[in-house]
């Protein structure tokens, strides 16, 4: 199978330039602010560098999840304009050839799509069969919707289906799923707001309590008995926010 290793795999991601200088100020600000408000102790940042590496690494996390949604996306829209070639006359190779010219116009040339196509137009030159390179996608995307489309795409090819009206089929139920998804998304998106502020409350506490009482926290800060206190609480703080995010994440 042809695989070319300068293209993703969407399972991950990777932060490039500024975008990782972003997030490494954000993840140092994150350590920062725990640091002062749990120990009173910028010292105590150097013992919370784990923490920047769980924030990057859930930041790539969601980016990559992003990212495989709109790859799904585009691909909904790739796949349309492959059906709607195929009825202009078109064989199914030169089909996606000339669905790279709307696709370019739709999200532009450095698009994740147009950056696909480009790879199966330049296998199906070097007389890769379009199943494989299809499945190469598949597997690269972990969109369940994409390689499933690579093994009915291969059977269909294989025993002579109608490609147009698969393909047609297959677009319609991504979209509906695109569609399902993003309502459940607009249904969640007050909880989700609900939960940052809620992940943001005990810091305000904190902070206000400080402000208008000073002192009232200072037998928890510099001592053994309120580092083990603080530490506990920390550790509360950080499994009711990893549950909170597991709660309005919905996936389907």
């Amino acid at each position: 199978m042809l695989r070319n290793y300068s293209l993703p795999d969407y399972s991950e991601y990777r932060l490039k330039g500024k975008e990782g200088i972003l997030y490494l100020l954000e993840g140092t600000a994150v350590v920062g602010v725990i640091g002062y408000f749990f120990y009173h102790s910028w010292i105590a940042c150097l013992c919370l560098v784990p923490v920047l590496f769980l924030f990057l690494k859930d930041k790539k996390k969601e980016l990559a999840r992003r990212q495989r949604q709109e790859l799904g996306i585009q691909f909904k829209d790739m796949i349309l304009s492959v059906a709607a070639n195929q009825k202009a006359g078109y064989s199914v190779e030169n089909a996606f050839r000339e669905s790279y010219r709307d696709m370019e116009l739709l999200y532009g040339a450095k698009s994740l799509i147009c950056m696909e196509i480009r790879h199966i137009m330049s296998g199906l030159d070097n007389n890769v069969v379009l199943e494989k390179l299809l499945y190469d996608l598949g597997l690269r995307s972990h969109e369940p919707d994409i390689l499933q489309f690579a093994d009915v795409f291969y059977i269909a090819k294989r025993s002579g289906g109608n490609m147009t009206d698969i393909l047609t089929k297959t677009a319609s139920v991504i979209e509906q799923k695109t569609e399902t998804d993003k309502e459940i998304q607009l249904m969640i998106s007050a909880k989700k707001l609900e939960q940052k502020i809620m992940n943001a409350v005990p810091f305000l506490i904190i902070f206000y309590v400080s402000s208008t009482s000073r002192g009232f926290f200072d037998v928890l800060y510099h001592n053994p008995a309120g580092i083990v206190v603080m530490t506990v609480c920390l550790g509360f703080y950080g499994a009711a926010y990893r549950l909170s995010r597991r709660i309005v994440e919905i996936n389907i």
